[in-house]
C-alpha cells in the first residue's frame, strides 16, 4: 500500500495544490485524500483504474478543503506592504500565480474540470471517470470554466459572469 500511495502522491498533491490554491491547504487536502484512500480501499471495485479512483478522492478532498476554508475567518491583509525593491518575477511564475488567484473566483463546478485538463493534462475520458460525469458535461464545464478564467485574467477587477453578458 505504501508504494502504491508513494507512486501517486505527486499527482494527488498537484491536484490538491491547484484546487486549494495554496500549499498549506493542499497539504491538508492531500493528507485527507491519502487517509480516505487507505480507509476506502475496500470500496475500490476496479471499474476504473486506481489512478482515476485516487484522483477522484483527491479532488473531493481538495473541494472539501475549499468548503472548510470558506467557513474560516481570514485575517486582514490591508496593512501588508510589498517593498518596491522586490525582485521581478519571471512571467511564467507570474502567470501561474495569476491563475492560482483566479481559480477560486470561478464557480466551483468548473474548477476541478479545468484544473484536471489544463493544469494536470488529463484527457476528457479520465476527467469524466474521475468526476463521475458524462464526457459532454466535462467538455462543457471546461469550456465555461475557461471563459470565466479568461475574463478574470483579462480584467481582474471585473468578476462578473461572462455568460450573462450581452
Amino acid at each position: 500500500m505504501n508504494s502504491l500511495l508513494a507512486t501517486h502522491y505527486d499527482r494527488i498533491y498537484a491536484i490538491c495544490r491547484r484546487l486549494a490554491g495554496n500549499d498549506a491547504d493542499a497539504a491538508d487536502a492531500s493528507q485527507e485524500a491519502l487517509m480516505a484512500i487507505v480507509k476506502g480501499i475496500h470500496r475500490f471495485d476496479g471499474r476504473a483504474s486506481f489512478k482515476t479512483w485516487s484522483y477522484r478522492v483527491a479532488t473531493n478532498a481538495a473541494l472539501d478543503e475549499l468548503r472548510r476554508r470558506k467557513r474560516r475567518p481570514t485575517p486582514a491583509m490591508a496593512d501588508i506592504e510589498v517593498p518596491s525593491t522586490a525582485p521581478s518575477i519571471d512571467s511564467e511564475i507570474a502567470n501561474r500565480l495569476a491563475i492560482d488567484d483566479a481559480l477560486p473566483q470561478i464557480p466551483e463546478e468548473f474548477q476541478a474540470p479545468v484544473v484536471l485538463r489544463d493544469l494536470l493534462g488529463m484527457d476528457y475520458a479520465e476527467i469524466a471517470a474521475t468526476l463521475e460525469l458524462p464526457a459532454g458535461t466535462v467538455r462543457s464545464r471546461i469550456a465555461r470554466g475557461r471563459r470565466h478564467l479568461a475574463k478574470i485574467l483579462e480584467d481582474p477587477g471585473n468578476q462578473t459572469d461572462p455568460e450573462k453578458r450581452q
